[in-house]
């Protein structure tokens, strides 16, 4: 599509009739001027390819055009920050939402869009060139300081706040202050500035190690190990061993089966999503639509497979249906209604893949991307019951 746009030898009136969308001219995009200052400098660009987390779980190919107002908002003094090897926790403050969604993590350009009220990325380094290679720590310096004391890095903090955000007990205790402020993360062995003896945080320097500052060091090792398992779960484009690589373990391989009615392998229009998931509504926007699901209970083999992890998991499943024909079986009933950014995970990725829309059957990777998913979201459930 990239390489059509920038083809001098296509018309405007082509390029409108091949995407109709790259030439629809809006009140802050003037689609002609901007196709004509694009092929009068030359393009495209191979290096603005790049990864773009769109929704939860949905990492996409996005072409990132610094020039012009191609890319709606573009986002430049943010473009700098995004970099391999970096990585952003997700968070939102919004007082009309009447739950606080689980605590998120990317390693991509976000998308504002990506929660249902917006989200806000911050991250873990900061840096003023394309490479990283001039990159410093996010931090504040009395957090700095207090990771000095620690023997930890910036990293594990980052981690320990994506452990804790997951945390049940954390979230109950917090639930009512979550859903109208910004999330506050306790942190071992923070001093409390005001306490007899206890200066701010923030006239601190480093300590000599003691056994108050070993155990605080250590309950945050701890945690920011749940917290760097969370993450790997949480990015679609990590290998995860046991949930979407190598030998699954035995309540994960039950879990989001693609199956055929006649028990057949899924082949030809099997892989069209027809089932209603998704439509486009007012202004070109795609609408949820309800689907077919189909709710039962445990089969025994799925019971037995299951095991210890059913009560993570909830007390019934559903088959989620492409079509008529082929489906997805045993997604238990906690990961189907599972939510992150405000967002029903699964429901809200096969919204933008039924066929009306995306024009086209499910490739078999796209089929296997929704199994994985499930699987992420169980081990998920599994790792903060």
């Amino acid at each position: 599509r990239i390489a059509d746009y920038f083809d001098p030898a296509l018309s405007h009136e082509e390029i409108a009739r091949r995407y109709p969308a790259a030439m629809k001219t809006t009140a802050r995009f003037d689609a002609r001027a901007v196709r004509e200052a694009l092929l009068a400098r030359g393009g495209p660009n191979e290096d603005s390819f790049i990864r773009h987390t769109y929704r939860p779980f949905d990492d996409r190919w996005l072409y990132w055009e610094a020039d012009t107002k191609l890319l709606d908002e573009k986002r430049a003094d943010y473009r700098p920050h995004v970099f391999k090897g970096n990585l952003w926790i997700g968070a939102n403050k919004n007082e009309t939402q009447m739950d606080f969604s689980h605590g998120t993590m990317i390693r991509n350009l976000g998308n504002w869009k990506y929660g249902y009220w917006g989200m806000h990325f911050f991250p873990v380094w900061l840096c003023e060139d394309d490479e990283g290679a001039n990159r410093r720590p996010n931090l504040s310096g009395a957090a700095r300081r207090y990771l000095e004391r620690l023997g930890l890095g910036v990293e594990d903090l980052f981690h320990h706040v994506l452990a804790t955000l997951h945390d049940p007990a954390y979230r109950e205790a917090n639930a009512g202050a979550l859903r109208m402020e910004w999330p506050r993360i306790p942190l071992p062995g923070w001093p409390a500035p005001g306490n007899a003896g206890v200066p701010p945080a923030s006239e601190q320097g480093p300590a000599s190690p003691d056994k108050e500052t070993n155990e605080a060091a250590k309950a945050l090792a701890r945690s920011a190990a749940r917290g760097r398992e969370l993450a790997a779960l949480l990015d679609p484009d990590t290998p995860v061993p046991g949930v979407t690589t190598g030998a699954l373990r035995p309540e994960i391989a039950a879990i989001a089966v693609p199956a055929t009615t006649d028990g057949r392998n899924m082949t030809g229009d099997h892989f069209a999503l027809t089932a209603g998931w998704g439509h486009v509504g007012a202004g070109g926007a795609v609408m949820p639509g309800q689907g077919r699901i189909a709710g039962r209970a445990f089969t025994r083999e799925e019971r037995a497979a299951l095991s210890g992890a059913i009560p993570a998991l909830g007390a019934a499943t559903f088959d989620v249906y492409l079509n008529d024909r082929a489906f997805w079986r045993n997604v238990p009933s906690e990961i189907w209604n599972y939510k992150l950014g405000g967002y029903q995970v699964l429901k809200k990725w096969l919204s933008y893949r039924e066929r009306g829309i995306l024009d086209r059957p499910l490739r078999p990777e796209e089929v296997q991307h929704f199994t994985d998913t499930a699987r992420r979201i169980a081990a998920v459930l599994a790792a903060t019951a």
